[in-house]
């Protein structure tokens, strides 16, 4: 039989068919699968989203528009009105008064020409001045009005540089230093009339940054350019008035003011130089913020929670401000000051200052302090200075208390004898002759030869002789007539570093933590010689302020115990009792050593007074006042030519059973060395005076 060979050729070719049918067949399942899965992932996916925006619309709905609004509109800060002051017995001392101040915030699309042409015709209308104008005001000024010869402006200042400096100046900060440099104020006053500075002063407040900020452009305006203001706001575009303003206000004028402090205008705003710290904190940059004194030391407390505003515009793209957030006025302050007191205070310095500086005898004198405190509590009672300037006029300063220091003299006997005591170089009863000390050739004695004395009765007389000869023993020499001490450099200033540990107890030489910024610590001498233990010794080598003999007395006067001192008791809510801060008693430290020996201190300060020895006035006075006077004689030179004069001192507490007040006296250079005028300022001036109006009030 005869195979068809086209047969085989069929079956091969339908096999060849039935091959590519089925691997189309697999491919078509391969596929449809994959559409399968990634149609339920599109399908998981959109329900996901589906259930998240329903959550968004339901759930979260509130949250989101919350965000919505915060992204999309402009919120303004205001400061609330700033705490007050009062002192120990409600007497307001620094007010918060209403203030109206004329703002203004850019409308939207707003050009500089037309911001220039608002300012031109504020500054005439409202007789804005030009007289806060810096150095570089008036460049900007120029660079501003600046045309050339076509009437082109040229605000970069090319003009003012050669082709050769334009080409190597490639940093922006060189060329525009340079430019400055070049611009005068002949330049400046050739292109700009005073009418041009008046509105230029205003202008750069109008662009001040931030831009989309509220601007500050006269500060407590009076009612007649604010009722104008408000009659023609139509006529000044983006500005108004803010009735919500205020400033600061003192019933009592410049009794205190240094030590109060101030605050910083709009204009100034937050210093430069703590921009940092203040804007950590949520402060704007024109926030008025406490830049001296209490003010600043208590910012955090006076400073009410900002009122905040959102911002709308209208049609013409006017800002509309409408109020979210009403804020909240700072807290009060209660002072330890006693302001009556102090203004009494105040007017006996000023008094007595001013009849006695330069007068004969007294010719370098022009200054004097006083402070009184609670010596358990370091309340501060009142802290006075006076100043007699060369043309004659007063000025208060009180802070002077505590910013500056000087040679103290005797005063520091007090803490010397504690130490010579506790360091058992001398005994209660054991007794040192005074006279005249020679040292390699040198003579040295107290202000006359006092005799035989005890710890008590060196501190009743001032005996320096007495503080010498413990210091030598101490240091480890031996004092022989007319040989040196033979202290070595090691011993003088192993000695030293002792002595200042034992003042420091006290509070002398140390920043007592007084509530104010930049107390003064005063100077420590840094030569250390065997003479400098002696000078040390009667508090003629480092200095102090009147604020550290002030803790110095009073941890004398309260058994040991070294108390901060104070000027601030309690911060309270307005319009309230409720004490939202107290500035407690706090006892920094307490003296180490024999308590015992302070007693003897005590009773070489009660002996000064009632031997009169520390002011005759003060012994009559009956209070049971203990007391320490001092002299310490202090060098000038002048034109090549040397001046002496005394600083004097007296500190002293009463009672003397149960003391209640500390105080201190501080007159430097008040009188010419050896005029025999030294004590009378403080012992028969001052104090008797000041003593006076205290026990008036609180005896």
């Amino acid at each position: 039989m005869i195979r068809n060979p086209f047969r085989d050729l069929d079956h091969k070719k339908l096999r060849r068919s039935s091959d590519v049918l089925q691997t189309q067949n697999d491919y078509y399942k391969i596929v449809n699968r994959r559409i399968l899965i990634f149609s339920m992932i599109v399908i998981l996916l959109f329900s996901t989203i589906t259930i998240r925006l329903v959550f968004i619309q339901v759930r979260d709905h509130e949250d989101y528009t919350t965000k919505l609004v915060n992204y999309s509109s402009q919120q303004q800060r205001f400061q609330t009105p700033r705490g007050e002051i009062y002192d120990r017995n409600g007497k307001l001392v620094v007010k918060t008064a209403s203030a109206h101040n004329i703002t203004y915030f850019p409308p939207k699309d707003v050009t500089s020409n037309e911001k220039w042409e608002l300012a031109q015709k504020f500054a005439k209308q409202f007789h804005i001045k030009h007289e806060t104008f810096t150095k570089s005001d008036m460049q900007d000024l120029y660079l501003f009005l600046y045309r050339d010869e076509n009437g082109n402006a040229d605000r970069t200042g090319n003009h003012l540089l050669s082709d050769e400096e334009l080409a190597t100046l490639t940093k922006a900060s060189d060329k525009d230093k340079l430019v400055r440099s070049r611009i005068t104020e002949k330049m400046v006053d050739e292109i700009a009339s005073e009418e041009d500075k008046n509105a230029f002063s205003v202008y750069l407040l109008m662009n001040q940054s931030p831009s989309n900020s509220i601007k500050v452009i006269v500060e407590d305006a009076s009612n007649e350019d604010v009722a104008y203001l408000m009659e023609h706001k139509d006529e000044y575009r983006g500005f108004d008035v803010d009735f919500g303003s205020w400033k600061r206000e003192y019933p009592y004028k410049d009794t205190l003011r240094d030590v109060l402090g101030s605050v910083t205008t709009t204009k100034q705003g937050v210093p430069s130089e703590e921009r940092e710290y203040y804007e950590a904190l949520g402060y704007s940059l024109t926030d008025r913020v406490g830049s001296s004194g209490l003010e600043k030391q208590y910012e955090q407390l006076l400073s009410g929670t900002p009122k905040v505003s959102e911002v709308t515009f209208e049609k013409d793209g006017t800002a509309v401000l409408n109020e979210i957030s009403a804020g909240k006025k700072g807290y009060n302050l209660h002072l330890t000051v006693d302001i009556e007191l102090q203004k009494k205070v105040d007017d006996i310095m000023t008094s007595i200052v001013k009849q006695y500086a330069g007068t004969s005898g007294r010719e370098a004198f022009n200054q004097a302090f006083v402070l009184l405190m609670n010596p358990n509590t370091g309340e501060i009672y009142a802290l006075s200075g006076a100043v007699k300037n060369k043309d004659g006029s007063m000025t208060k300063f009180a802070s002077g208390t505590y910013l500056n220091n000087y040679q103290v003299g005797s005063v520091a006997k007090g803490a010397t004898v504690y130490m010579i005591l506790n360091e058992g170089v001398q005994t209660v009863t054991s007794t040192e002759y005074d006279t005249t000390m020679n040292i390699a050739g040198e003579e040295k004695s107290s202000f006359m030869n006092l005799g035989v004395v005890d710890a008590v009765r060196a501190l009743e007389v001032s005996s320096n002789v007495y503080m010498w000869k413990s210091i030598i023993k101490l240091a480890g020499g031996t004092y022989v007539s007319g040989q040196p001490l033979n202290i070595s450099n090691e011993a003088t200033a192993k000695t030293l570093t002792k002595m200042r540990q034992y003042y420091s107890m006290f509070g002398l030489g140390t920043k007592t933590g007084l509530d104010v910024p930049n107390e003064a610590l005063g100077i420590i001498g840094y030569t250390q010689t065997a003479g400098n233990l002696l000078d040390y010794s009667i508090g003629q080598y480092d200095t102090y302020s009147p604020i550290q003999l002030g803790q110095y007395v009073s941890t004398i006067a309260n058994g040991g115990k070294k108390v901060q001192p104070k000027l601030v008791n309690t911060a309270s809510e307005v319009n309230s009792n409720y004490t939202i801060y107290e500035n407690k008693t706090k006892v920094l430290s307490q003296l180490s050593g024999n308590l015992d020996y302070l007693k003897t201190v005590q009773q070489g300060f009660r002996a000064c007074i009632t031997g009169n020895h520390c002011g005759v006035e003060l012994n009559a006075m009956d209070k049971g006042i203990a007391a320490k006077t001092g002299t310490a004689q202090v060098r000038e030179y002048k034109n090549n030519k040397e001046y002496r004069y005394t600083n004097v001192s007296e500190i002293g507490y009463a009672p003397y059973d149960d003391p209640e007040v500390a105080f201190v006296c501080s007159a430097p250079t008040s009188a010419a060395d050896s005029s025999n005028q030294e004590a009378s300022i403080c012992s028969t001036q001052i104090l008797p005076k000041v003593l006076k109006e205290y026990f008036k009030k609180y005896d």
